[in-house]
C-alpha cells in the first residue's frame, strides 16, 4: 500500500526531467568512487596493503593522475562550444 502511494506521488511525467540529471550525477559519483577504490595508489583496502605503510610509488601515482581523459584534453583550448565561439569572435 505504501509503495503505490510513493509511485503515485513521485513517478509522474513532470519528474522525468529531474531524474535524468540526478541519474547522471549519481552515475558519475559511483564511477569516481570505484575508480578511487580500485586504482588510487593512496587507497588500500586489503589488510596486507595497509600494513605496508607509506610507499614511494611515484610511477603508480603518475599513472593515476595522468589518465586518458587528461591526456586527451591537455593540448586543447578550454572551450565548451568551439564552433559557436569561433562564429561570434572571428570577424568574416
Amino acid at each position: 500500500m505504501a509503495s503505490s502511494s510513493f509511485f503515485r506521488r513521485w513517478v509522474r511525467p513532470e519528474v522525468y526531467p529531474l531524474l535524468v540529471p540526478m541519474v547522471t550525477v549519481v552515475s558519475l559519483v559511483g564511477m569516481q568512487l570505484v575508480r578511487n577504490i580500485t586504482t588510487n595508489p593512496e587507497v588500500r583496502v586489503t589488510k596486507e596493503k595497509r600494513a605496508a605503510g607509506v610507499l614511494e610509488n611515484f610511477e603508480e601515482g603518475e599513472r593515476y593522475s595522468q589518465h586518458s581523459v587528461r591526456k586527451y584534453v591537455r593540448n586543447r583550448r578550454p572551450e565548451v562550444m568551439p564552433s559557436i565561439n569561433k562564429y561570434f569572435s572571428d570577424p568574416k
